[in-house]
């Protein structure tokens, strides 16, 4: 039979499928298999109603066969097959789509069909591993078959042949290797393998193929090999998802082998989250929150997303679009026979259905974790010692923009409860006349504590929250306020009503000795002012509104080359023995109080944790004062 011509613009698409609208070369086998699949649901749903055809369905399967000597893969099925009429519809002309018209024929809520493809291209990514294609195929009800020959964009042939069996047989003679592309490892069993669990593990008819095994021969003589080498067909895909199950069937312990076999943990998820929805967009989806933060979950190389899935296909291994930044340590699956995909089925075309998913997970991953705070405390601090952090970067991000909605899960370490609080459970211990939620930053908990700016309150047994990590403070000046309380530092912000009027007057009854101070440091502070914080130690450091020390340090890390440094305000103890001896010096031996406003600055800068100046005058000083 005479060659038949691709029209003009199939050739012209036959050459972009092959060289750019899949990603992956390895995509093909999805694809293959996925027509494979469709075949066999056509004739499942025929049997429904056709008693003659003699199948239900569990005799569908689909097969891989491997020739290395031929370079050939050939895929299977034994679905309704394809007369000369489909052949010249569905491979003569590139995107038209048998499935798809038969998806429209019998309608999308026909039972017992999940037809996947609907572009009528996916054929044609076998181009890209294949050099020539042959398809064998008798439809169901003919009693001739056919066989559809192409070598790519140069046209094809169909002819009449004989085949005893209904089903299509896909043909493919892999490429030859070059030096930039490596072909024969589609000839592999392994690869073949690994691919059909990757992308089709789920198709609903058994996937099978002959497989290599090896086994210990018995009575063995000693000096006969002692192994065996022999084949076995194994079915390859496990067919039914585990999050098409009930949850009520799925016992804990094959979510968790699921868990970690699918995500490669060698630890137990933390919760299991299923989800079941119809709707607007009918979607499944099985997320868990790990046990244990992935070891480069905090840096730039860890990928957040979700596996999707379309009708139990991969369409995309890791989907960020599914999750917030501040839940990207979900991890999981979301299958929906709903989505818009392009004709590579890779990609979305639109992504009006992954928003409406996005935001259903997104409620109930923090449904789950409110339950968990409030029922499992225990289990909750597990998970925030993990991922406590990514909640805070959440209410910092975007300026806030999910502040209340991650507010009630932030847990913080409380002064009088010695434990982490919630800053709602902060709130149902304030007395009725205290302004302000305290808080306090450091390094670690222990250092908070001997802080001398948090002694006052700590003895008049006010709950103080101890900010540990960096992003804290941000995280406080983001949320402002909290059930109407606004965020107060026990170290940079006045701590009491009327302490700007007591610190007013006590800076005029002592105005000669802070002036002098002030004087006698320099630019190296910007203030000198009496403190209504301090109550056992002379002096403290605070920084004033906006940038605080720990934030200094921080961007001192992050932004060395910026040096961007927070202000010094020095508070001195008017009240404290160290003062009055430093105010006496300032008249009777103004040298001496020199080196007393100079030493309080360099014990001021250590409390808080900054570096000295001239840590060897700092010692020096001391020396001479001690003489």
């Amino acid at each position: 039979m005479a060659k038949k011509q691709f029209k003009a613009e199939s050739k012209r698409l036959l050459d972009l499928m092959i060289n750019s609208i899949y990603t992956h070369k390895e995509i093909f086998l999805r694809e293959i298999i996925s027509n494979a699949s469709d075949a066999c649901d056509k004739l499942c749903y025929l049997a429904l109603t056709d008693n003659a055809v003699g199948m239900d369905r569990k005799d569908f399967q689909i097969e891989i066969l491997v020739d290395k000597a031929q370079r050939t893969l050939t895929v299977r099925d034994n679905g309704i097959g394809m007369d000369k009429e489909d052949l010249e519809n569905n491979l003569g002309i590139i995107a038209s789509s048998g499935s798809y018209r038969f998806k429209q024929e019998v309608g999308e809520d026909a039972p017992d069909t999940d037809v996947i493809g609907q572009f009528g291209v996916g054929f044609y990514s076998a181009f890209m591993v294949s050099d020539a294609i042959t398809v064998v195929t008798k439809k169901y009800g003919a009693q001739t078959g056919y066989v559809w020959k192409s070598s790519g964009a140069d046209g094809y042939t169909i002819t009449e042949c004989e085949k005893d069996t209904v089903g299509t047989d896909v043909i493919m003679h892999i490429k030859e290797d070059t030096p930039q592309e490596t072909y024969s490892e589609f000839l592999e069993s392994y690869r073949l393998q690994e691919l059909v669990r990757k992308y089709s593990d789920y198709i609903r008819f058994p996937i099978r193929m002959e497989v290599s095994k090896t086994r210990r021969k018995e009575g063995c003589p000693e000096d006969q090999p002692e192994y065996e080498t022999y084949t076995e067909v194994e079915t390859l895909n496990s067919m039914v998802p585990i999050w098409q199950r009930r949850k009520s069937s799925v016992k804990p312990e094959e979510y968790n082998k699921f868990y970690r076999d699918k995500f490669h943990d060698y630890t137990d998820p933390q919760r299991v989250i299923a989800v079941s929805a119809e709707g607007a967009v009918t979607y499944k989806a099985l997320l868990f929150i790990p046990g244990a933060a992935p070891f480069d979950y905090y840096s730039k190389d860890y990928e957040k997303g979700l596996q999707l899935y379309s009708s139990g296909v991969l369409i995309m291994d890791k989907c960020p679009d599914l999750l917030p930044d501040h839940f990207r340590f979900v991890r999981g699956v979301v299958d929906s026979p709903d989505l818009s995909l392009n004709i590579s089925r890779e990609l979305l075309q639109h992504d009006r259905q992954l928003k409406v998913i996005a935001s259903n997970l997104e409620k109930k991953i923090k449904s789950e974790l409110e339950k968990m705070c409030k029922d499992d405390r225990e289990a909750y601090e597990t998970f925030w010692k993990n991922f406590g952090r990514q909640l805070k970067y959440g209410v910092v991000e975007s300026f806030g923009m999910h502040k209340e909605q991650l507010q009630d899960l932030l847990l913080f370490y409380s002064s009088t409860e010695k434990k982490l609080v919630t800053l709602s459970e902060y709130v149902s211990r304030m007395p009725e006349d205290q302004a302000y939620i305290y808080y306090a930053a450091g390094d670690a908990v222990e250092r908070i504590d001997k802080l001398p700016q948090t002694e006052l309150l700590r003895e008049k047994g006010t709950e103080i929250l101890y900010f540990t990590e960096e992003v804290d403070e941000f995280c406080a000046q983001t949320l402002g306020t909290y059930q109407g309380k606004e965020l107060r530092s026990v170290l940079n912000q006045e701590i009491e009503e009327g302490a700007e009027k007591k610190a007013e007057e006590s800076a005029g009854a002592h105005k000669d000795a802070l002036d002098f101070v002030k004087s006698t440091l320099g630019d190296r502070v910007q203030d000198v002012r009496p403190s209504t914080r301090l109550k056992s130690h002379p002096v403290c450091l605070t920084a004033g509104e906006g940038m605080s020390f720990e934030m200094e340090k921080y961007f001192q890390l992050l932004q060395p080359q910026e040096n961007l440094k927070a202000q010094r305000i020095l508070e001195l103890n008017v009240d404290h023995p160290v003062f009055q001896a430093l105010e006496a010096a300032v008249t009777a031996d103004p040298d001496k109080a020199r080196l007393y406003a100079t030493l309080l600055y360099n014990q001021a800068l250590l409390i808080a944790g900054l570096p000295l100046e001239d840590p060897s005058g700092y010692t020096d000083l001391v020396c001479q004062l001690m003489k």
